[in-house]
This record gives C-alpha cells, structure tokens and sequence, in this order.
C-alpha cells in the first residue's frame, strides 16, 4: 500500500497502539494502513456513501456522518488522536472541527494544502484566476467547495482559536521543506495540543 506522502507524515505522528479517529476519512487507505502497520485500534467517519462503503469493504469501522454537526457521540479525552487530512479548506466552521477534535483526543492532526505554494502564487499572477490542485475540484454550487488559505492562515487560525502547534512538517511531494517553506511547501502536517 502507498500512501500520499501526506499520510505517510501522519502515519510517522501516530504511536504504536493509538486510539485514533479519522475524521473524513474518504476510502479508509489512512485508517487500514494505520491499523495495520502501527497496530492502531481506531475507527472513522466520512460523509459519503461511496467513501463509507469502500471502508466497509476494506473492514473498517466507519460511520457516515458530517463532521461539522460535531462529534458529540465521543465522551471527552476518550482517543489518543484526531485525524484531519485534506478536509479542512471543505469546512466553513474550521476552528469548531479542531475545538471538537481537541475536546475528543489529547492530540489532533491535520494536513492542509497550501495556497501559498510558488506555483499556486505564480498561476494566480499569470491567469487571475485560483489555482487548482490535483486533489480538488472547484464546484460553483454543490458539496464540494471549497475555501483557499495559507500555511500562515492556519497558523494564525490555530493561535486565535488558542490551539499549540507541537510539531509540524511541510512537504513538496515526497520531500520535506525547512527552509522557504510558507512559498515552497505544497503541503503540511500538523500535531495540535490545546493550549494549557
């Protein structure tokens, strides 16, 4: 199984024995290889039937639900960690699904695009027009839009919500970025605390 080099920097944030929550959890290909390769005990919920019923036929246990109605199902501090990838520019109330994550696990991560990638930059300068990424699909109505932030947005959105970054890796495809990154990254993963 080969994982988006995304979920292969989650899968390196997750302990061994984790009780996890995938929280849109599309396929459940995070989720299955997460129970096998790290021995996680976890379960998912994603809001399509398509996504619900591949999970169901990998195995896994997953419920269809929406993410953004809350997670009111789960008590207080009862997993280990909350997974996010690629869902959050999907929502319109971000900082409420990370509250909720932190309510549930005593560790969130999240993986966010970055719309101040150079290319992103460069297409919007050259065209006027937002940049696409392979991943998403911009619908004028429906489901499936979506909002454009920055790895700074999200940082600032973390400290305004008073939520810690513990650890944090931005990635251009397989490779990490150290230096440049808010331009040069594609892609991050973050490790959330609630701020004590």
């Amino acid at each position: 199984m080969i994982l988006r080099p995304d979920l292969l920097t989650i899968a390196e944030f997750i302990p061994e024995n984790a009780r996890i929550l995938d929280l849109g959890c599309d396929d459940g290909e995070l989720l299955a290889y997460l129970i096998e390769h790290k021995q996680a005990r976890g379960s998912g919920i994603e809001l399509s039937e398509e996504g619900v019923l591949a999970c169901v036929r990998r195995g896994l246990s997953v419920r269809q639900g929406n993410i953004e109605e809350g997670l009111a199902d789960y008590p207080d501090a009862s997993l280990d960690i909350v997974i996010l990838s690629q869902t959050l520019p999907f929502l319109n109330n971000p900082s409420f699904v990370i509250n909720e994550m932190l309510r549930v696990g005593t560790r969130a991560i999240v993986s966010v695009p970055n719309w101040g990638y150079w290319r992103c930059r460069l297409e919007f300068l050259m065209t006027g027009r937002v940049p696409q990424f392979p991943d998403f699909e911009q619908k004028w109505d429906g489901e499936k839009r979506w909002q454009l932030f920055t790895l700074s947005d999200f940082e600032d959105l973390t400290q305004w919500i008073g939520v810690e970054i513990d650890n944090r890796v931005y990635l251009e495809g397989n490779q990490k970025i150290d230096r440049g990154a808010r331009w040069r990254a594609r892609t991050a993963v973050y490790a959330l605390t609630k701020s004590s």
